[in-house]
């Protein structure tokens, strides 16, 4: 499975209208290239079923699945790969898990970061928040667009840009170079998700994106 360029991050704390496995049906349906399951208050086996559940969902559509800091959950449910946060599973240790063909996602929230986790053997950067969001807690100001151009130009991994992306503003992270998208709240908490979904997939369509 490649990194892909819309990655839909399934929510339950910012809505409760659908579960994990119906976000990620109606994200693949939507053109979702990953979904990722994300979930910090579930107990272990809630999560390991429902990471099962979104996987074959998952599997299904053909979409690439990764699990959220948890890599031997991804290896028991036979997900595509996990995205690490500072803090979290080391990135060597989870491509030591999981194994070369892995997806393996680090989250960074500024260049140096991005690199240790691309030197570490990292498949992407979750680099970000860009912008304000209210999806996640957080005790720093926003990257910004133009911090984001600059890693642009020194790591060589794709970087997916992450926090408060919109359909407002996709365009314009994707203009600045960015590998694609990770949206939790433009999606989770729109009316209809999977046309939220197609809206953004068509911006990353659209855009002039690199190879």
């Amino acid at each position: 499975m490649s990194v892909g360029r819309l990655h839909v991050i399934t929510d339950v704390d910012v809505q409760s209208r659908f579960s994990h496995q119906e976000l990620a049906e109606l994200a693949c349906l939507g053109g979702a290239d990953v979904v990722q399951l994300r979930d910090k208050t579930l107990t272990r086996e809630a999560l390991m079923e429902g990471a099962r559940g979104v996987a074959a969902t998952c599997r299904r559509h053909g979409v690439a699945f990764i699990v959220n800091d948890h890599a031997d959950i991804a290896r028991a449910v036979e997900a595509d790969g996990v995205h690490v946060g500072r803090g979290d599973l080391a990135v060597r240790e989870a491509r030591a898990l999981l194994g070369a063909g892995a997806i393996v996602g680090a989250s960074a929230g500024n260049l140096d970061d991005a690199l240790e986790a691309e030197a570490d053997g990292a498949s992407y950067i979750g680099l970000g928040h860009i912008f304000a969001t209210g999806s996640k807690s957080k005790s720093t100001p926003p990257v910004g667009v133009d911090s984001l151009a600059h890693a642009l130009t020194r790591v060589r991994i794709p970087v997916i840009a992450i926090g408060g992306i919109t359909h407002e503003n996709a365009a314009e992270v994707l203009a600045a170079g960015a590998w694609g998208i990770a949206v939790i709240g433009a999606v989770c908490t729109a009316d209809d998700p999977r046309a939220a979904t197609e809206r953004l997939r068509r911006i990353v369509d659209d855009a002039r994106l690199p190879n």
